[in-house]
């Protein structure tokens, strides 16, 4: 179905939009020789464990530009040298890693993966409150780490690129859960992957000159509707 760009779209009917084009794109491990390396900032207390993260990041691809034995030197690395993500742990001198990460969410400088030895729920719910994009549970390898800092970098760069959309507060919120919702669809009836679905929104509301929550409305109208 083809749009009449003159049109102007409106929330109560969301235009239909081309599923079709909804495929898996190729999947690389690391970033290719191409593109500038992601930057990244490591902050753990213990020496061996910080050697540790930094190689497997730069043998990942990444440039590890920053090191910090506490929470107050990450903060300061992260306002300073603004990374891709920065790779935390959770109990730390000075400052922990929890209210390290808040300070860094608040300033909208980088997403934060934090390195944790426990796993409660209580300690989880406040990382999360904290604006951490994920955590690893101690110890790891760099099959744990890895996946966690890229859905890290990738839930960051979803959040930024819906927080610049949508300027007021209830409306985020509300567009964020149907985003949220429409990326759920996309994963579990066209098979992409949680980055692919939401960079398909994103291309989609981008291609058509509507906003991503009309995407994502258009999506759970279609795709949604078709499977109740």
């Amino acid at each position: 179905m083809t749009k009449d760009d003159s049109t102007e779209p409106t929330q109560d009917a969301p235009q239909a939009v081309d599923l079709s084009a909804a495929e898996p794109a190729p999947r690389a491990a690391v970033p290719s020789a191409g593109r500038p390396a992601r930057r990244a900032v490591v902050a753990e207390d213990e020496a061996l464990i910080r050697m540790d993260v930094v190689e497997t990041l730069t043998e990942a691809g990444f440039e590890v530009v920053g090191e910090a034995g506490d929470g107050e030197r990450a903060v300061e690395l992260a306002t300073e040298l603004k990374p891709d993500v920065v790779v935390m742990d959770v109990k730390m001198p000075v400052l922990d890693g929890i209210s390290a990460a808040e300070r860094i969410g608040k300033a909208h400088l980088a997403p934060v993966v934090l390195l944790t030895a426990f796993s409660q729920t209580e300690l989880v719910e406040r990382a999360r409150d904290a604006g951490a994009m994920a955590y690893v549970v101690k110890p790891f390898s760099p099959a744990d780490l890895l996946p966690a800092v890229e859905i890290a970098i990738s839930r960051y760069a979803q959040i930024t690129a819906l927080e610049s959309e949508v300027a007021d507060l209830a409306e985020r919120f509300e567009t964020r859960k149907r985003v949220d919702r429409a990326k759920g669809l996309l994963m579990t009836k066209m098979g992409l992957s949680e980055p692919e679905s939401f960079r398909w929104i994103q291309k989609t509301s981008m291609d058509r000159r509507l906003t991503m929550r009309e995407v994502a409305d258009a999506v759970i109208e279609q795709v949604g509707g078709a499977a109740s």
